[in-house]
């Protein structure tokens, strides 16, 4: 005759209304003095046993695995939610767009314990024919922090995500350059534009779109010192950005920048024009300090930066046929890659154009702005061709 489980150790019973067998074990109580039951399910004794003997081997590891209907989009969301507490608010919409948008209507609905590394792959080869490749990285990161937090919880046994790596997507928009007779264009039709000092700052200073947007008044400086020795020209600190910390990119990228003259003009119009705005505002100015603010006085959006930008690209593109510019291809922070293309064109060494896009090296330099670097290095051609005469002399005859 078989023994009698002692009480509180658990059952077998079937279940009229599932019409399956349920297995259940009582396993102690939680702090808050409610009995902790485990079950599992199955259409014979066997299998539900089986099932609640995988339950107690990952309760005893310290796994309290999430309920079965615990999904993707439940880990997604509270990652959300929870994992981005502290960040940034541009990178929080960043995030969640592109969660919404690519996680969760692909993967939300599996259930979290079922996930496989075989569901990624095809997700991400999926996603690799329309994403290019630094958008898959993307993604990915949402759903690799989404599963990792939810690991650290207790949700999941383990993380496939990691096991997954990143597919080829498609290219990228390469950034491009403003030639001279395009930049010309676009700094005589600003002079009508709202973003006028902004533009020509930006164009004629090489400053990230983050650094002008959090350029204050008292880092402006448009008379600087003549009878200092040396002499101190009009010059500008970029010693902030509108990033969470208000600090710059890197340290290097803080430095002090001589302004152009065209640059000085540009912002002693821009000083005027601001004072009308405060007046025009009146109780509504909101007092920031900075250079480039909106009309009454707070910070400005970047896409209300980029569609002014682009306004007076189709403006300079009807005025100035000739030049070729099309509006829609351009984006503000372009202006900083023209910066580097114009001086390369005018033989300004690299580690020249590296301090004053504030990297942290050359290497930096070349590597972002590789197609930027125009000029080519003739030195060891014009050598060899000294040496061993040009290819039309050399040339064996036939």
């Amino acid at each position: 005759m078989a023994k009698r489980r002692s009480r509180g150790d658990g059952g077998l019973h079937w279940d009229d209304k599932r019409q399956r067998w349920i297995a259940t074990a009582s396993l102690g109580y939680d702090p808050s003095g409610k009995r902790i039951v485990k079950r599992a399910s199955g259409k014979t004794k066997t299998e539900a046993k089986t099932k609640l003997k995988d339950v107690l081997r990952d309760y005893e590891d310290g796994l309290a695995i999430a309920p079965a209907t615990y999904t993707v989009k439940d880990a997604v969301t509270d990652w959300l939610a929870y994992g981005l507490a502290g960040r940034d608010e541009g990178t929080v919409k960043t995030n969640t767009i592109l969660s919404n948008t690519h996680v969760i209507p692909a993967l939300g609905a599996r259930k979290l314990r079922d996930l496989s590394a075989e569901d990624v792959d095809r997700w991400l080869a999926g996603k690799a024919k329309v994403l290019s490749t630094r958008s898959l990285e993307a993604i990915r990161s949402c759903l690799n922090r989404s599963v990792k937090r939810a690991m650290a919880r207790d949700k999941v046994k383990r993380n496939v995500v990691e096991l997954c790596s990143v597919p080829v997507g498609r290219p990228g928009r390469p950034s491009k350059s403003l030639t001279i007779k395009q930049a010309e264009a676009v700094l005589t039709t600003a002079a009508d534009s709202p973003l006028y000092a902004y533009i020509v700052v930006s164009l004629l200073t090489g400053g990230r779109t983050e650094e002008m947007r959090s350029l204050r008044w008292d880092h402006v400086d448009l008379e600087g010192d003549p009878n200092a020795t040396p002499a101190i020209p009009p010059h500008i600190a970029v010693w902030r950005s509108v990033r969470s910390s208000g600090d710059t990119k890197t340290k290097k990228s803080r430095r002090t920048l001589a302004l152009p003259g065209r640059a000085v003009d540009a912002l002693r119009i821009q000083w005027e024009r601001q004072g009308w705005q405060r007046v025009a505002a009146g109780d509504h100015w909101q007092e920031s300090g900075l250079v480039f603010a909106s009309a009454v006085g707070t910070q400005l959006d970047a896409a209300n930066v980029r569609r002014e930008f682009r306004k007076v690209l189709a403006e300079a593109a009807r005025r100035f046929p000739d030049v070729d510019l099309k509006p829609h291809e351009w984006t503000t922070r372009e202006t900083r890659t023209s910066f580097v293309s114009i001086l390369s064109d005018q033989g300004i060494p690299l580690e020249e154009i590296s301090r004053l896009v504030g990297h942290s090296s050359t290497a930096v330099t070349e590597e972002v702005y590789r197609k930027q670097i125009r000029p080519v290095i003739q030195t060891g051609a014009v050598a060899m061709d000294g040496i061993f005469g040009t290819g039309s002399e050399a040339a064996p005859r036939r």
